[in-house]
């Protein structure tokens, strides 16, 4: 028998389709509209994604706790309610305030305001218990649902006759003819008043709202048949669709870029995340889009994505977009944000300081600064520049050059937007591998050494040598906890400053511009996954890690893969002949292991 449960709303955000409506197949008291659950339920974790969805329904609240509190200040004889006791059952979810003689009037109106965003932990754990548990340890937020506003009736209370109704009609018509009238010849006339105030602003003070833009659509328009929506565009994982370097929406999903890094300096973590997925999708979308109807339908975006599609068509931005170009917060921070080793939360304390440009915080901040950072500041005109790939190509082999004089059995691919087919790079990553691992054993540091002796390395930002100092041996995973986790990965790596060194006549005496690279060294057992996370850009990774812990049970990063339930290493990258005979090999077995179907780099550009 199905436990007893409130109204509940099931959000759609992070399920497929089936495993929607299975969900929904197990709710007994299921409804459709967000406005009368007590209970929303979604496949989230935090407070602020719960915030998040509650304005995407349009449904309006408030912290029911300061709603509680008021109401206590408005009724100083009730007594103080007593600790409220851990409750199972529906009770669990109803405020206490109870008395001897039964439910107050009040709890019962609670009961109706009232709603709870839970993890969807809850109703799983519910239903294997046959009981609704306590919700304390699945609450993300709750609040007061607040009333819309009614509208006037101005409906009569009593059917008019007809004579009434042709007499107001007729009214109507006169009232409307001396308004034009007196429009034109008395400029003190009530009509001429209201022209007059029909301006930026009130009287009052207040600005008048702009009317909505009305888009120009045509007949034609309509006439378009929409393309069918591929099949793999129905998942959620981008990894497992392929997403071209150069997609035919690529001009729009340049400016939702802009939005996105907009949120980003506005520290707005879960617009990030949507953007990202939104943008995903369109990159994804084989075709051109012929009207807005063809956004909304995709997984990821909706009506928001659709309004800004037709802003941009008619203005070439969005209006978004247009309103920062002139917002001088956004574009200072946007400015710091570029400097190399500045993150966005750094950007956006360098403007509480005061600082407006890259001389205030040479002036005013230098010996604050981390020493990446102050080479950011340095290099910053040099590392705007992009590299093409023939200097990314001349730089890698150089770097193998030295390797191989190290060992000649040395491979290495260059990884990064590089690999993905773009034209140029912000940076150069390349992965340096060896099938015997102990060549590959503090590599990292001879290896330096050796390009920093040729001039070819300036400056050495960092360097990582956490594989070697255990013995490249796989790291177990250890939970969630991220003091006790492996970050990002634990290869070893450095990162540097790097310029060709140039005869003074060659370019006219110019030295060659100042460029970012990083130099990934990985043991051979574990080079595929790394050729694999340093490829794909940033949706493409978040979306291969989710694949993996929801449908694997395994935890992924560039230095390997492990178990969830154990936290043990999983080789995917040998088989029955042994290691693979190559690093490209070696990624295509974990796309086997994994199972995806294979994606060439280049179909890997979520965007």
């Amino acid at each position: 028998m199905a436990p007893e449960l409130p109204r509940i709303f099931l959000l759609p955000t992070h399920l497929q389709e089936d495993e929607r409506r299975q969900l929904e197949d197990k709710i007994p008291t299921l409804t459709h509209d967000s406005q009368e659950a007590a209970v929303i339920l979604g496949k989230i974790s935090r407070p602020e994604r719960a915030l998040f969805e509650l304005r995407r329904l349009r449904l309006a609240t408030e912290p029911v706790a300061s709603a509680s509190r008021r109401e206590r200040d408005d009724d100083d004889a009730q007594e103080p309610p007593s600790k409220r006791p851990r409750l199972s059952g529906p009770e669990a979810l109803k405020p206490q305030n109870e008395t001897d003689g039964g439910v107050s009037l009040n709890v019962l109106r609670l009961q109706r305001d009232v709603v709870l965003v839970l993890k969807l932990a809850w109703l799983l754990d519910s239903l294997e218990q046959d009981a609704a548990l306590p919700v304390d340890d699945y609450l993300l937020y709750q609040g007061r649902k607040l009333p819309s506003q009614p509208k006037k009736d101005t409906t009569p209370k009593t059917s008019p006759s007809r004579q009434r109704l042709k007499g107001r009609a007729s009214a109507v018509l006169a009232r409307a003819a001396e308004d034009q009238q007196g429009i034109s010849t008395n400029p003190h006339s009530p009509q001429a008043a209201r022209r007059r105030t029909h301006s930026p602003s009130t009287p009052s003070g207040r600005k008048r709202a702009e009317p909505p833009t009305l888009y120009r659509e045509t007949t034609s328009e309509h006439d378009i048949p929409l393309p069918p929506i591929p099949d793999f565009l129905h998942t959620t994982y981008s990894c497992q669709r392929p997403s071209p370097v150069n997609p035919p929406n690529a001009a729009f999903i340049e400016e939702l870029k802009d939005v996105r890094k907009l949120r980003l300096l506005q520290g707005d973590k879960v617009g990030v995340r949507a953007y990202s997925t939104s943008i995903a999708s369109l990159a994804a979308y084989p075709f051109l889009i012929q009207r807005p109807q063809e956004i909304e339908r995709l997984p990821g975006c909706g009506g928001k994505i659709e309004k800004l599609y037709r802003e941009w068509m008619a203005d070439g931005c969005t209006a978004e977009t247009k309103a920062a170009a002139v917002n001088t917060e956004l574009t200072v921070l946007r400015k710091f944000y570029e400097i190399w080793g500045v993150a966005d939360t750094t950007a956006r304390e360098f403007f509480k300081k005061g600082w407006r440009d890259l001389d205030d915080i040479v002036e005013h901040g230098w010996s604050s600064l981390q020493r990446a950072q102050q080479i950011g500041v340095k290099y910053y005109d040099d590392f705007q520049l992009r590299i093409p790939r023939a200097e990314t190509e001349a730089i890698a082999n150089v770097i193998l050059t030295h390797a191989r004089r190290i060992n000649p059995g040395f491979q290495m691919v260059i990884v990064g937007s590089y690999r993905r087919g773009k034209a140029e790079s912000g940076d150069v990553d390349v992965i340096i591998s060896h099938p015997d691992e102990a060549q590959t054993l503090n590599v990292v540091k001879r290896l330096i050494y050796s390009l920093e002796k040729s001039s070819f390395i300036k400056h050495t930002l960092s360097v990582w040598t956490r594989n070697s100092n255990r013995e490249q041996a796989p790291l177990p995973w250890r939970g969630q906890d991220r003091s006790a986790g492996s970050g990002f990965d634990t290869l070893d790596k450095a990162m540097v400053v790097w310029q060709e060194p140039r005869d003074g006549r060659e370019h006219g005496g110019a030295p060659a511009p100042h460029r970012r690279v990083d130099i990934i060294i990985s043991p051979w057992k574990t080079a595929g996954c790394a050729i694999l996370g340093w490829s794909g850009e940033t949706t493409f990774q978040r979306d291969l890690r989710r694949y993996c812990k929801a449908k694997m049970g395994l935890k992924f990063d560039s230095s390997g893969i492990r178990r969830r339930a154990d936290g043990s290493w999983v080789d995917l990258e040998s088989s029955e002949q042994g290691p693979a005979p190559d690093m490209e090999t070696a990624e295509r077995r974990v796309f086997e292991g994994l199972g995806l179907e294979w994606r060439p780099p280049a179909e890997r550009c979520t965007g």
